[in-house]
């Protein structure tokens, strides 16, 4: 949490929905859930109010729950994978609240995507369209963009590896001075996806951050 939290992301409130600790950490758009339970994770996370009566409409889609709590005493949510077994998890409602405040832009900038590598791209595509997403064409041998009122989801052929989530700075170089004044050294990389120069962070739980300059 601490290490989040010296990237500049705020500090939401949770509630008590599950017994085991957990804290939701907000660039004010994407929230961070870091939870104390062994869990198959990290797991793409989206609210729908009245789960019950959509866990149909999920299932007309094709997907196969690895598990669902719908029982009257239970709170409501749903598990389930893509076909390259990336986790998705549907809550009845949000386990925590947003900061009161509106806080100052992180140090790494605002989320942009969820990236990582999958089998085949247009399989992927032909899965999470169906729950939403818009696939736009790829350019050239580049990855495939799913985009979507939430999150945006950057795919491209390859070996499972460690899912990467993509923040934009406005200022990389500033951005990298400020992480050190802080006591987190990045390692300095090219963006495998445009070429660019970015900086790399691996978080204490073993998450990998990618920090790229943001274009206008």
């Amino acid at each position: 949490m601490e290490f989040y939290r010296r990237l500049g992301l705020d500090l939401a409130v949770t509630n008590d929905i599950w017994a085991h600790q957990y804290a939701a950490l907000t660039d004010g758009k994407v929230a961070l859930g870091l939870h104390a339970y062994d869990f198959p994770s990290p797991s793409l996370t989206w609210v729908h109010p009245g789960l019950a009566q959509y866990i149909p409409a999920l299932a007309d889609t094709g997907v196969e729950f690895e598990f669902l709590k719908t029982g009257e005493d239970e709170f409501h949510e749903a598990g389930f994978r893509d076909p390259d077994g990336q986790m998705v998890t549907v809550l009845e409602a949000r386990t925590f609240s947003p900061p009161a405040t509106p806080a100052a832009a992180p140090v790494i900038g605002y989320f942009r995507e969820y990236r990582f590598a999958v089998r085949d791209p247009s399989r992927s595509a032909a899965f999470w369209e169906p729950l939403g997403f818009v696939a736009l064409p790829p350019e050239d041998d580049g990855p495939l963009m799913l985009t979507s009122d939430g999150i945006d989801l950057c795919v491209y052929e390859g070996r499972s590896t460690v899912p990467v989530l993509v923040y934009a700075s406005v200022d990389l170089q500033a951005c990298t001075a400020e992480l050190v004044a802080r006591g987190i050294v990045g390692r300095q990389v090219d963006d495998p996806v445009s070429g660019d120069q970015a900086v790399e962070l691996t978080a204490p739980e073993g998450s990998r951050l990618l920090i790229v300059q943001e274009t206008i």
